[in-house]
Formats: structure tokens, C-alpha cells, sequence
């Protein structure tokens, strides 16, 4: 239905002022984060902007019986906690999640420091609005769930957008899965997806990359195995700065990188040395798969090189840190993820405010 067509679906919106979307029930409350804030004012000025999730807890942001779906998810919160509040996704009742990712890696922000872009799905804007405009379908239920890894309790804003209506017999669910190899081991790969079982279709990548090596750092390929590919894939890229729609080693002009950001395509975040701390190159880079949908019917596995170039014209494999998010939707049931990389695993080294 278009945008201006005229049609009885009902149209709700979650936030910390109206926890179930109730019709008639935003801006009620009497406690709250801005409580202190709205003291003169009182109730429906800004009381419950937002939550607090304590250290170590979680929280249901969402609980939805359907059928529907999600149009667009908004969130907001410190860049100290990217990589350490947990977004996770369940579909239909389902125990295991369907989504699990850190934060900042779901909206291509991984290095816990803001890189805007502007692309169809994803957008963040000014300064750490993370927008998603994923269409997440779901036929019983939608479970939306935010826990805090963070040593520190979390602040949070959100809001989640939806509608309820039927979904076709044959529609698929939405599902991201995070992963990091620090350091890829030398001449091995990062794994961006596999053990996908199932009919679906693969839609996008997100890579947090750094550069552990002088010189050039994105010679790789990026490959796809589809349903029963084994040595060799069915889709094999060019190199890394290819596959995100660039060229030339991204450099534009003569000596330094080009950021850009494009609807289904970008290298939008260079994190530079600075001689003091800040020792390695870092890069936010994505692919949108939504054109140009990778289908799959029985199995998927998608990998990344981490490769250079030697000074006497050989390729040299590195040791890259390589954090990614997998994005594709399949029919449900899909196999349990493996387990999210713990504290240490996922921490991001950043500036310390001593």
C-alpha cells in the first residue's frame, strides 16, 4: 500500500512514554529519567524519555503479539557502550534470538565512535541517532530485548515503530549475527556467516576493520557458499573496497582515504593514527544487499580475506581485527548462533579520559 492509499492497519509506536504503544496512552507518566526535569511542569512534560538498565541486566523493550511487523527502530546512548548493550531480536516465541549484536555494530557503528551515514536500511544521524528501517516481519510475536555488558549502569532512549497486519504464508524473518576475529589468524579468514540452514536470502554486511600493517590492507575477497558449495564459492569478489562499491585502495585524493556513503553502499568512518595512542587505522564500511538480493534454498556461508601487498608485488595475508554483522532473512526455525564473543573479546580499545 502506498504511503497515501487509505487502508485499517493500525500503526503503533513503543518508547519509554508509552511502554506497550497503548492507544491513548503516551506521555502518561508520573515517574521517571526526566522527572527532575519536568518538576515545574509536571505530567506530559517529558517524564519518561528514557531507561536506565542496570549493570549486568536487561531490558524488554518490546513485547508484541502480531501478526506485523517492524518499520523502523530508533535508539540513542553513550559511545562507551556500543559494543557492551546487546540487542537481541526474538521472532514467534523462539528461545534462541534471532538478532544478536552489539549495539553500535547493528547501526555500522563498531569502534564505540560516531560514524555517520545515510544509507536506504540503516542511517545515523547527528550526533548517534541509529536509525533502522530493516522491514522485520513476524507472524505470533516480536520480542525486543537490550542487555547491559557494560561495567556501569546504561542509559538508553528508543522507539520502535510498527504495524499489525497479516503476513503472507511464504514471508521471512530478519536476522543479524555479529562475529570478530582479533586478529585473523595469519593465511586463515574471517567468517562472516555460516551453519545458515534453510531457504532465504543474505542482504547485507557491515565490517569494523582494522589495519594491523603498513601499507595497503584490502586486497580480499569476499566470498559466498550457497547451498552446497564446499572448496569453492558460487560468488567470489574482486577485494575488499570492490565489494563496498569503491575503488583503488578508497584513495581520493593522492595520500588519503575518501570517505563516502551511499543508499546501498559506503566506507563512511576512517579512524586515523595520532601519533600518540591511537596507533592503527580503523574503518567502518557496509553493503546492502537489497537490489541485489544473494538467495540461497538449502545453506549459506559468506568469508573475507585479510590480504595486502608486499613490496616485491606478492599478495602478503595480515592480521587484521575484523569485527562484522551479518544481515539476512530466512524461514524460520535457523540454528542456534554460536557464542557472542565475551567481554574481552569484544572490548574496542578507545581514548581514555585520565
Amino acid at each position: 500500500m502506498s504511503n497515501y492509499g487509505l487502508d485499517n492497519i493500525a500503526r503503533i509506536s513503543i518508547s519509554a512514554e508509552n511502554f506497550t504503544g497503548e492507544k491513548g496512552c503516551g506521555g502518561m507518566a508520573e515517574s521517571g529519567n526526566g522527572k527532575y526535569f519536568s518538576r515545574f511542569l509536571g505530567r506530559g512534560w517529558k517524564v519518561s524519555p528514557s531507561i536506565t538498565i542496570p549493570k549486568g541486566g536487561s531490558f524488554t523493550l518490546a513485547e508484541i503479539e502480531g501478526p506485523g511487523v517492524i518499520t523502523h527502530i530508533w535508539f540513542t546512548c553513550f559511545p562507551k557502550l556500543w559494543r557492551d548493550l546487546i540487542f537481541r531480536i526474538y521472532w514467534d516465541g523462539e528461545e534462541e534470538p534471532s538478532v544478536e549484536v552489539p549495539v553500535g555494530d547493528f547501526f555500522c557503528n563498531g569502534w564505540c565512535e560516531l560514524g555517520t551515514l545515510y544509507s536506504m536500511p540503516v542511517a545515523v544521524a547527528p550526533a548517534g541517532g541509529f536509525n533502522s528501517y530493516w522491514p522485520m516481519p513476524f507472524y505470533k510475536k516480536a520480542k525486543i530485548v537490550m542487555e547491559n555488558r557494560f561495567y556501569e549502569d546504561a542509559l538508553l532512549y528508543y522507539q520502535i515503530d510498527y504495524s499489525l497486519d497479516s503476513q503472507p504464508d511464504d514471508r521471512a524473518c530478519f536476522h543479524a549475527q555479529f562475529r570478530r576475529s582479533n586478529p585473523v589468524k595469519y593465511k586463515e579468514v574471517h567468517t562472516i556467516l555460516d551453519d545458515v540452514r534453510g531457504c532465504g536470502h543474505y542482504v547485507g554486511t557491515y565490517l569494523a576493520w582494522q589495519s594491523n600493517s603498513c601499507d595497503w590492507w584490502g586486497e580480499g575477497e569476499v566470498k559466498f557458499y550457497l547451498d552446497g558449495d564446499s572448496e569453492f564459492p558460487t560468488i567470489c569478489g574482486t577485494g575488499t573496497e570492490d565489494y563496498v562499491g569503491g575503488a583503488f585502495n578508497f584513495e581520493m585524493p593522492k595520500g588519503s582515504y575518501h570517505k563516502y556513503s551511499a543508499p546501498f553502499f559506503g566506507m563512511h568512518q576512517v579512524i586515523t593514527p595520532d601519533g600518540l595512542y591511537r596507533s592503527q587505522q580503523r574503518f567502518g564500511m557496509y553493503r546492502w544487499h537489497i537490489p541485489d538480493p544473494i538467495r540461497f534454498r538449502e545453506d549459506i556461508a559468506v568469508t573475507v580475506q585479510a590480504l595486502g601487498v608486499r613490496d616485491d608485488n606478492r599478495y602478503l595475508p595480515l592480521c587484521d581485527d575484523i569485527a562484522s554483522t551479518a544481515f539476512w532473512y530466512q524461514a524460520e526455525p535457523h540454528n542456534p548462533y554460536p557464542q557472542l564473543p565475551d567481554d574481552d573479546a569484544r572490548y574496542v580499545s578507545h581514548e581514555i579520559d585520565w
